[in-house]
């Protein structure tokens, strides 16, 4: 209990920080690093912080490590949106160190390939040649290396160490570091969830070859870039889980995600100049653990119409899970990845693969439910 004090204590003092802090960096700033990764989480809405206890708990909310149940537990997505043209990608492994302290490495990838460089599309005598067109790709890595701790039977810690690499071509590149610290207290069949993403800040370090753009930028009246320093800010995100059971082979689960930012006013529900939050909301139903259906909700925004008005939006999404076999499982959603309503549903398939299953005398799983 006095470890779970001291994270709650630590967990309003940072609040108090960010809130001081908040008008010295831009908005969206890696977003890419809040689209969310596997099938069940985006079938669920994004609603996973206090639910998640697999290996995608890393980039979730790393204190879910914990209760993975089995030695080696691997993970991989690959969603396309934007008629293919963006591709996302993620790559994860978890192992336990001992029984209460287990570690995770996971890769992600957002890009855009194969873009068109028409900066020499006309050659030196003003003559069209579409053999001078190059290609590029933009493209955005992040590398997380993740630590959780069985505190007690009832709360869990966790934390990210985030490496951040964005690249457009030879145009400009960025180096990037942050922490995330995250928590999950048990009682009885509620968990309660924290993640603190971006906690200290994230600083990206752009480093831009002007050179290679001065004379087109000039021409066209843009601004030359020069090196900067971009900031990610904090955000918090607060969640609740509970599970019902209807027998012996039927599960229910419920997931409310708040997801609070410190930037200034966004097109949330609740908004001020400090501070904004966003729900997600979250269920799957599961039968005898073998077959999992999923539905939620996210994105909720009031949006202007042509004519004046105004109406609410949301995203909704929807999915299916299948255990293969006890070692191999396989989860499917239908969702907008990008979080903009009005663009096309997006089809996500990734695949999890878990060997060697703990027997109870290595970890009992203190505190979590089946």
């Amino acid at each position: 209990m006095f470890i779970f004090r001291v994270f709650i204590s630590f967990l309003f003092f940072l609040l108090s920080g960010w809130l001081s802090a908040q008008t010295i960096a831009p908005k969206y700033s890696n977003e890419f690093m809040n689209i969310g990764i596997g099938a069940r989480a985006l079938a669920m809405g994004g609603a996973q912080v206090s639910s998640v206890r697999d290996v995608t708990a890393s980039y979730w909310n790393p204190a879910g490590l914990i209760g993975v149940k089995h030695k080696h537990e691997f993970s991989l997505m690959h969603a396309e949106y934007f008629a293919g043209i963006a591709k996302f990608d993620y790559l994860g492994y978890t192992t336990a160190i001992d029984a209460d302290n287990q570690i995770g490495v996971s890769l992600i990838r957002f890009g855009v390939d194969d873009i068109p460089d028409t900066r020499f599309l006309y050659d030196a005598n003003g003559v069209l040649n579409y053999n001078n067109i190059q290609f590029f790709n933009a493209a955005d890595y992040a590398l997380l290396l993740s630590y959780a701790r069985d505190v007690s039977d009832a709360f869990k810690l966790g934390v990210n160490t985030k490496i951040i690499h964005r690249n457009v071509g030879k145009f400009a590149q960025a180096w990037g570091f942050g922490l995330d610290v995250g928590g999950i207290y048990l009682m009885d069949q509620w968990r309660f969830g924290v993640m603190l993403r971006d906690v200290t800040s994230t600083f990206n370090a752009w480093f831009h070859n002007a050179e290679m753009v001065r004379d087109i930028y000039a021409q066209t009246d843009n601004v030359i870039p020069v090196n900067s320093i971009e900031l990610t800010l904090p955000r918090a995100i607060f969640s609740v889980t509970r599970d019902v059971e209807f027998g012996e082979d039927i599960r229910v689960q419920g997931v409310l995600d708040l997801d609070f930012t410190f930037d200034g006013r966004r097109n949330t529900i609740f908004r001020t100049n400090l501070v904004s939050f966003d729900p997600r909301l979250g269920l799957e139903g599961a039968y005898r653990n073998l077959v999992f259906l999923r539905v939620g909700g996210s994105n909720v925004q009031r949006i202007k119409d042509f004519d004046n008005t105004f109406y609410m939006s949301w995203k909704p999404s929807f999915g299916l899970g299948v255990f293969l076999n006890e070692k191999f499982q396989i989860d499917y959603a239908l969702t907008d990845i990008g979080g903009v309503s009005q663009t096309p549903y997006s089809h996500v398939i990734s695949v999890k693969v878990s060997l060697q299953e703990y027997d109870g005398k290595f970890r009992i799983n203190k505190g979590w439910n089946n």
